[in-house]
């Protein structure tokens, strides 16, 4: 009884604050082309993301689409952020930078261009090399995914401005 009274007041109170699950977003035109001439794998990803996650329909081809997601390619990239006394690497910082481009039928822009970038500091260790690299690549793929949900949330905000609207 003590447990269903906990979990019913924790309920509540989630309710109050205003907690919603993100649930599924909405982007703002019916149908999608992504080019992922630049990257045909996080393309994939993306147009998964898209299909699963939205009532937006994807076409094979640009000018059946109401908008065009070009992915410009991904980067990735490492930098030294902390030496032991004795001059090894302690630290790393993982950067993880993708660019892309929505435009319309016109290739007018519906955002902004500009990059997203993921960061990650990954402590190293000499003796674990191959945890280390295997606890990399997940890194790697954690951002990929924060990039697509950043990516997706952006997407929604877009605003088309489309010529097909009847007087």
């Amino acid at each position: 009884m003590r447990n269903v009274l906990t979990g019913f007041i924790l309920t509540l109170l989630l309710a109050a604050c205003g907690f919603q699950l993100r649930g599924v977003a909405t982007l703002p035109f019916e149908s999608l082309y992504v080019d992922g001439s630049g990257n045909p794998a996080l393309a994939a990803e993306i147009g998964r993301a898209i299909s699963s996650g939205t009532q937006t329909k994807l076409t094979d081809k640009a000018e059946d689409a109401q908008a065009v997601l070009q992915v410009q390619g991904a980067t990735i990239e490492k930098r030294i952020l902390a030496l032991s006394g004795a001059g090894r690497v302690r630290e790393y910082e993982l950067i993880y930078r993708v660019g892309f481009r929505l435009t319309d039928k016109e290739g007018r822009n519906l955002i902004t261009p500009q990059p997203i970038e993921m960061r990650r500091a990954m402590l190293w260790d000499d003796a674990l090399v191959l945890a280390k690299q295997g606890e990399e690549a997940l890194l790697y793929a954690d951002m990929q995914k924060d990039v697509i949900g950043q990516l997706m949330r952006r997407l929604a905000k877009a605003k088309p401005q489309f010529a097909d609207v009847t007087p």
